[in-house]
């Protein structure tokens, strides 16, 4: 992505670390990975290079900031850090920290500047990885913690059966921020969900809790799943592998896939390889199981009535519902010739 800042990372850095001492120069170059070598050093790390502990590191790392903030050179590059904290309002006031540096800038070693820069200004914060939220800055602590309630409390509005359009979970996000925020200040919803570690969006744009199979699918019954809950109507083993090849950029093998949904509780056979989700109306098990089901809840029916209402519920032909009423060990029929369940 092309850059959106106006400065050149490379040329402020080398500025504003000619305003301390080599060694202090060396630290913050290891620490950042500013130098040559992009990877970041830990504090143990240096400290082995320099045969010093990592809290002296540390206190090197902290004196060399402290002396860039005093320096001419930093009231100079001030311009430079109003500039990206205007970057980070205009995306929401707080930010991930990976998306913030994906955006504005080129390539690792840029990444690796623009945190120097974050942490070396004075308007932002850094709130760390838990086990709610991923690593990200803001320039108003405030207004990030209403941010992380209103995110909390979304999360605990859905089920793991949930899955929602991105429009979807937006609306319902912008109603949690609108309680927390008082007044409508939701412009960035979109770009604050992807803060939550505990909600997240599936292959096929479907949002929910982050670990919910329909979210994190970890196989063909879960992707069998979000298709056919994505078309709607049941749908034949055969045209599941080829939806589930399409949205998934993978070869899905019809037989495999077969095998799998008839072993797994979500999904009902309702004719020959034709599957529907168990929470659509369909009820689990054979005609006769169907039949059984529906005389013993509703008592005694007629022929057709019978007929009708399995034929919601199972792609069979009318000849195998009667075929199964025959069967005098499950099924009777009164004077009024009207079945019931035995």
């Amino acid at each position: 992505m092309a850059k959106e800042i106006s400065f050149e990372p490379k040329d402020l850095t080398a500025a504003l670390l000619g305003a301390i001492q080599p060694r202090a120069q060396d630290v913050l170059q290891k620490r950042f990975g500013l130098g040559e070598k992009q990877e970041r050093m830990t504090l143990d790390a240096i400290g082995r290079t320099y045969g010093i502990t990592r809290e002296r590191v540390r206190q090197i790392e902290n004196f060399a900031l402290s002396g860039i903030r005093k320096s001419d050179i930093y009231d100079e590059a001030l311009e430079h850090f109003a500039e990206l904290r205007t970057r980070m309002n205009e995306r929401g006031v707080i930010v991930r920290e990976d998306d913030f540096l994906e955006h504005f800038a080129e390539g690792e070693k840029e990444k690796n500047h623009l945190i120097f820069y974050l942490v070396l200004g004075s308007d932002f914060y850094r709130l760390k990885e838990d086990i709610s939220f991923y690593h990200r800055w803001t320039t108003d602590q405030a207004l990030a913690g209403k941010v992380h309630t209103a995110l909390r409390s979304l999360q605990q509005s859905l089920s793991h059966e949930d899955v929602l359009t991105e429009d979807e979970i937006v609306e319902r996000f912008r109603g949690e921020l609108r309680r927390e925020l008082g007044a409508a200040q939701d412009d960035h919803a979109r770009n604050w969900l992807t803060l939550s570690k505990a909600l997240g969006s599936n292959p096929l744009g479907g949002w929910g809790i982050a670990s919910s199979p329909n979210i994190k699918i970890r196989g063909m019954r879960d992707m069998a799943y979000l298709v056919i809950r994505d078309h709607g109507s049941p749908m034949h083993f055969r045209e599941g592998a080829s939806a589930i090849s399409k949205a998934f950029d993978l070869n899905a093998h019809e037989a495999t896939g077969h095998n799998e949904l008839i072993k797994d509780m979500r999904f009902v056979l309702v004719g020959r390889g034709l599957y529907a989700l168990s929470g659509g109306g369909y009820a689990r098990g054979t005609v006769r199981d169907v039949i059984s089901e529906m005389l013993k809840s509703e008592g005694s029916l007629t022929k057709d009535e019978i007929v009708s209402r399995v034929l919601k519920e199972r792609y069979v032909k009318e000849n195998t519902i009667v075929v199964n009423l025959q069967n005098s060990k499950h099924f009777g029929k009164d004077t009024g010739g009207r079945y019931f369940a035995i």
